[in-house]
C-alpha cells in the first residue's frame, strides 16, 4: 500500500504507525512509517502553536521514541488499533505538552508480523468540555456524572471522598484504590481515603504511606513520563517500569502488584496528589483510563477547593503574629459557652495571662522587639498548656480555656509559666484563672480570672515600680 499517497489525501496532521508483534504475543518497535505534510511540519518546522518534538528532522520508518519520550498509553492505543483492529478515539493533555490532543485512529491491513494504524491529530491549547463529553461512552459518562454529583452536593469532605474512591475502585475493579495527598512545601504526603475488597490480599496504605513515602512519589513523574497517567498491565508494562524506575519495580513486586493504575491529581501547575489503584481488571484497561482521565479534573478541583477554605478557616482563626487563635474565634468560644452549646464540657479553667511592659518595650525598643515578646509569650503558653486552647484576646492579652482539668492543674500550670518566663528576655506575665464544674457560670468565671489578672499585675507593678505604665 502506497501509505504517503494516503496520508497525502487526509487534511489534518495524520501519519501512518507500524507495530511490531513477537511470537509470543507481544509487541515490538512501534514506528512512525510516514506522515503527510501537515504532520512532518508539526516536527521540523518551529512553531509555538505547536509541540516541540525532541528533534527537527523526519525520518521515515523511524521509532516513535525518536519524536517523542515513551508513554504507554500511547503505545496501548497503537497495539489496540493497529493489531487488535480497534478503531480508537480520546482527548487528552500529555503532562509534556500544553496542548490538548483530539486523536483518532484507525486499523488499516497487517502484513505479516508488523501492523499498521492511521494517527490523526488536532491540537487545541485550551480544553474543549464538548470533546471530553463526546469522546466517553454511556456507561463513562454516566460513572462520572455520578462522581461529581457527589463531589457538588458533598457536605462532609471526607465521607464524600471516601465514597468517590470506592466508587472508582468499583469501576476498575481493583482489589485496592487510594488518593494520596502531597505537600511539596513540607516535604509530606499522607493518605486521603482508601476503598479495599475483601478479597485484597495487599497490605493497607494506611501502613505504608509516611513521611518516607514522599521520597517515593518524587519519581513517579518522570516514571509517567510526560503522560497525563500510567496503566501497567502486562509484561511490556512492567518492563518499562523495572527499567526506568527499579526501586519502585522491587518495591510493587514484592507486596505482589500485579498490575497499576496510577494518576496525578492537578490543579494548575500544582500536583495535589495521586489517585493509584492496583491489580485491576486489565480487560477494561481502555475505560478505566477514559473514566479516570475525566474524573481526576473534578476530584483535584474539589480537592483544591477544599485546600483553599481550609487555608482560609486557618487564616480567619489564627493570630498571625503568634499563631494562638485570635480574638474572634475567643469570642466564638465564649458564646457557645454562653448558650451551653456543649453541655458535656466539665472541669472548665479560664486563665487570662496579660503581658507586663509590653508598651514600654515597643516604645524603648522599637516594635520589632514588641513583636518579639509577643511571640515569645506564646510559645510559653503554648509550652505549658498543651492540648488547650490559646487565644490571643488583643495587644498584650492572652486567654486560655481547659476542660476536663482540675484546680490544682490549672494552678500548677500558671506556675510553670512563671517559672519558664524567666528564660526569656523581658517576658513576665500577670495572671489570673477561675475554676467551674461546668460553663452555667462562664460569665462569673471569665470576670473572676480577669479580676486575679489584674490583682497580679497590680501586684508586679508594686514591686517594680519602674516599670509601671
Amino acid at each position: 500500500m502506497d501509505f504517503k499517497s494516503f496520508v497525502d489525501m487526509i487534511d489534518v496532521m495524520t501519519c501512518i504507525i507500524s507495530v511490531e508483534t513477537k511470537d509470543d504475543g507481544s509487541y515490538g518497535d512501534i514506528r512512525i512509517v510516514t506522515g503527510n505534510a501537515p504532520y512532518i511540519a508539526s516536527i521540523e518546522v518551529i512553531d509555538d502553536s505547536a509541540p516541540q518534538m525532541l528533534t527537527t528532522k523526519f525520518v521515515p520508518n523511524s521509532l516513535y521514541q525518536n519524536y517523542f519520550p515513551k508513554d504507554l498509553n500511547f503505545e496501548d492505543f497503537c497495539y489496540r488499533c493497529a493489531v487488535l483492529k480497534q478503531p480508537m478515539h480520546t482527548y487528552v493533555h500529555p503532562e509534556r505538552y500544553d496542548f490538548w490532543f483530539n486523536l483518532y485512529m484507525v486499523p488499516l491491513q497487517s502484513e505479516g508480523n508488523i501492523h499498521y494504524c492511521t494517527y490523526s491529530q488536532i491540537l487545541t491549547k485550551s480544553a474543549d468540555s464538548e470533546e471530553m463529553s463526546n469522546t466517553s461512552s454511556a456507561s463513562t459518562a454516566s460513572a462520572v456524572l455520578n462522581t461529581c454529583i457527589k463531589l457538588r452536593g458533598a457536605t462532609n469532605f471526607q465521607h464524600t471522598m471516601d465514597e468517590v474512591i470506592s466508587d472508582i475502585r468499583k469501576i476498575c475493579d481493583a482489589q485496592s484504590c487510594v488518593i494520596l495527598l502531597t505537600d511539596n512545601e513540607a516535604g509530606t504526603c499522607s493518605l486521603l481515603c482508601e476503598s479495599r475488597n475483601e478479597y485484597s490480599m495487599l497490605e493497607s496504605m494506611h501502613g505504608i504511606v509516611n513521611d518516607d513515602f514522599y521520597k517515593l512519589t518524587l519519581s513517579w513523574k518522570d516514571t509517567i513520563g510526560g503522560s497525563n497517567g500510567l496503566i501497567v498491565k502486562n509484561r511490556n508494562d512492567w518492563e518499562y517500569i523495572k527499567e526506568r524506575n527499579p526501586a519502585w519495580y522491587d518495591s510493587l513486586t514484592e507486596k505482589h502488584v500485579d498490575s497499576l493504575v496510577l494518576f496525578p491529581l492537578e490543579v494548575g501547575d500544582e500536583t495535589l496528589g495521586y489517585i493509584w489503584a492496583c491489580n485491576f481488571d486489565t480487560k477494561n484497561a481502555v475505560k478505566i483510563k477514559e473514566t479516570l482521565e475525566l474524573t481526576i479534573y473534578f476530584v483535584a478541583s474539589e480537592i483544591a477547593n477544599h485546600k483553599l477554605l481550609e487555608r482560609l478557616k486557618i487564616l480567619s482563626s489564627i493570630d498571625m503574629l503568634t499563631g494562638v487563635l485570635n480574638r474572634n474565634e475567643m469570642n466564638n468560644k465564649i458564646d457557645s459557652l454562653r448558650s451551653n452549646a456543649d453541655s458535656s464540657l466539665k472541669g472548665i479553667g479560664i486563665v487570662f495571662a496579660d503581658l507586663n511592659g509590653l508598651k514600654r518595650v515597643n516604645d524603648n525598643e522599637g516594635h520589632a522587639a514588641g513583636d518579639l515578646l509577643l511571640k515569645n509569650a506564646a510559645i510559653i503558653l503554648q509550652n505549658v498548656f498543651i492540648g488547650d486552647e490559646i487565644y490571643r484576646a488583643g495587644g498584650d492579652e492572652f486567654m486560655v480555656f481547659l476542660s476536663f482539668t482540675s484546680e490544682e492543674d490549672i494552678i500548677d500550670k500558671c506556675n510553670k509559666v512563671k517559672v519558664l518566663s524567666r528564660h526569656y528576655k523581658n517576658v513576665s506575665f500577670a495572671l489570673g484563672y477561675s475554676y467551674q464544674n461546668d460553663s452555667s457560670d462562664i460569665t462569673d468565671a471569665l470576670k473572676l480570672a480577669d479580676e486575679r489578672m489584674y490583682e497580679d499585675k497590680d501586684k508586679y507593678y508594686a514591686e517594680h515600680p519602674e516599670f509601671k505604665r
